[in-house]
Order: structure tokens, then sequence, then C-alpha cells
């Protein structure tokens, strides 16, 4: 089937003008679909779900319509626009939130005018405007019963079990790439105590469960081309229970490292402790109120953790064979692994720096 006659598949009138990839994702592969419409075009977001990944499209698509639903209440109960200010999924003309076929499943989302998606802060107010845009989800779905979502990726960030999956790996070494992370390997052995202490508190009752993002990077926040106003939370597949010191730490280490998540010159990495006093401010400020005590305090756990446990996850997919990030060079998922550790490192360097940081902006 082709793709026009997918979009037909969807609630939308009119054909389909243009169609292209869109976007820089690891995982779905989207596309900017134009349909004419009375004379305009109208702009879509199509995707092709990776089945592969998501291996139950019922339950990923479920806690998204739930969530969104959910979000676009809360817009409206407080004067914002749902349809920019959250996704508005577009269903099938039988009424499902995504079509499948015997090739995969589909889905489309209405675009967001007027506004972009950053991969790297042009300016500090853009990172800030990413914080407070992801406080104000957590803000916004704080009353939502975290319980209720699927885990569309089980054991997302039990950091514990990732170190597990990565000592397979490495035993198994199936494409023997073992001999040429030595370094890599005994940062993780190192460190290997800290890896289950977030999850943890949350066994113990000492933090609160929550929807979570997952996924927290700066490109998954649309920013309102006019006004620079960070106005919706993207890229919703890995909502899921968790911590909010994880959504949190995955911006830090995505945004507030130097360098560029894959960086081959690890003297360009560091963790610049202004953007992430900024990042503090603005998810903290976005959270009006809604983290506890020990959240806040945990912030700088987060930042590392995640830091570690997405540095542990690429090197994993490097001693697998790459079977789980696209990579676009050879070595890119161990390129992306050694700069999540340089930044991991020097946020140990920088850690008395980032509680301070963190205090004064909690009071």
């Amino acid at each position: 089937m082709d793709r026009g006659e997918l979009i037909q598949k969807f609630a939308v009138e009119g054909n389909a003008a243009s169609f292209c990839e869109y976007g820089n994702g690891h995982i779905n592969r989207t596309y900017l679909a134009e349909i004419e419409q009375g004379g305009k075009r109208e702009k879509f977001i199509f995707q092709k779900i990776n089945t592969d990944i998501f291996r139950n499209v019922d339950q990923l698509m479920e806690n998204i319509m739930g969530v969104t639903s959910f979000l676009g209440r809360k817009i409206a109960e407080q004067g914002g626009d749902p349809n920019r200010e959250t996704l508005q999924v577009i269903p099938t003309r039988e009424g499902a939130s995504y079509y499948r076929d015997e090739e995969g499943c589909y889905r489309m989302y209405r675009f967001i005018t007027g506004a972009v998606s950053l991969d790297a802060v042009r300016k500090p107010g853009d990172f800030y405007e990413s914080a407070a845009a992801f406080g104000n989800f957590q803000a916004l779905l704080a009353d939502y019963p975290a319980e209720t979502l699927h885990e569309t990726i089980p054991d997302f960030h039990n950091t514990a079990k990732r170190y597990a999956a990565f000592r397979q790996a490495v035993e198994e070494d199936v494409c023997g790439r073992v001999k040429l992370v030595g370094p890599e390997i005994e940062f993780l052995r190192k460190r290997e105590r800290e890896l289950s202490v977030l999850a943890d508190l949350l066994e113990a009752g000492e933090l609160p469960l929550r929807v979570t993002h997952n996924d927290t990077k700066l490109n998954n926040i649309m920013i309102d081309a006019e006004s620079g106003k960070g106005i919706c939370v993207i890229d919703l597949d890995t909502v899921m229970p968790g911590l909010s010191v994880y959504d949190f730490g995955d911006s830090i280490r995505f945004g507030a490292n130097t360098a560029a998540e894959d960086e081959t010159d690890l003297g360009k990495v560091s963790l610049d402790l202004e953007l992430y006093g900024l990042y503090v401010k603005g998810y903290l400020e976005g959270c009006r109120g809604k983290l506890t005590e020990k959240e806040v305090a945990l912030l700088p756990m987060g930042a590392k953790m995640m830091t570690m446990e997405c540095g542990m996850r690429f090197l994993t997919d490097y001693l697998s064979g790459d079977t789980y990030f696209r990579i676009h060079r050879e070595n890119h998922n161990l390129d992306r692994c050694r700069t999540q550790f340089a930044l991991a490192e020097d946020m140990e360097r920088k850690w008395a720096r980032m509680e301070e940081l963190t205090a004064a902006v909690s009071g």
C-alpha cells in the first residue's frame, strides 16, 4: 500500500500533496505529510511505529491516548490551547488510534504550526524554556494515576537490570568487540553499587511514582517560533510510570553537555554548570511545587544516573551489534557511550557545585 492510500485510512479529508522524511529520531520512521484541504495545505505528522521496540502497540497507544486526553482537559481548564500545547492524535476512519496492515503500524498527529524543535541550545533561554515545559508536564500530570500506565518498554530505567544486560553482552561478546572497550567496561564496574540507588529508594517508598516522559531531550519540546516559549511536549512513546529525577536527569545529560551526544573529541565534553542551574530553575518553576523535598535533593543524582545509564545502553548495543539505536557511521554507539561516560566523570568533579546550585534554586 502506498503512502497516499495509508493516509486515506485516517480521518482526514483531502489528498496527500507531499510526503517526506522528517526529524532525526532514533526509533520510529517519521514523515511530514501535507494534505490539500479546501485549497490549502494542512500539515500532519505521519509515523511508522517501530514494532521491534514497541511490541505491544495497543498498550503504547493506550498510554498516549490517556495522557494526551488528560493533558487536553487540564490545559483547557487553565485557559490554554490543547491544539498547540499537547499532541493531538488523528484517529483512523474506524475510530482507532492507529492503523495496522501486514507491513506495520502507523499513526498520525496534527502538526503543531508556528513552532520549532531544536537539536541544540541556541541561547540559554531555550534550555530554560524546555525545563519549564517538562516541569509543567510533570505538574499537569501530578494527579494522573501513574500506576495505570503500561510499561511499553519493561524496566526501561531499571538501571540494575540494564547493568545485568550489559554484563551479559560482555560475556557473550557476539561481535568480538569486548577487547576494544576495556576502559568503558571498567568505568561501569567501578560504579556498579550506585546503579540501584534510585530504584531502591522507590521500592522503599522514599520517592513517589510519577508519570514520566523518559526521553526529555531538548528536541522533544516544541518552542513557539514567535515568543520563544516552550509550548508542547512531544514524542510520548516512552511515557510510563517512573521517577521525576529520571526526566530531569535525561534533560541535563543531553542539554547541559558542552558537546554533542556523539562527540568524538572527549576534550570538548563537560557539564555546563550555568545551564545546569538554569535548568533546575526552569524545571522547578514549571513543576510549581509538585515535587517532594527528597525528589529535589536527588536532582543531581538523577543527572548522573541517567548519563551513566544512557552510556551503558549505548555500550551494550555496540557490543550486541548495534541492534537498537540507529547508527549513521561505524562505531557510532561507542562514540555515544564514551561521550556519556566522560560527562558523568565531569559531573563527579563538579558534584558539590551541582548540589549547591540545586539547593540555592529550591530555597
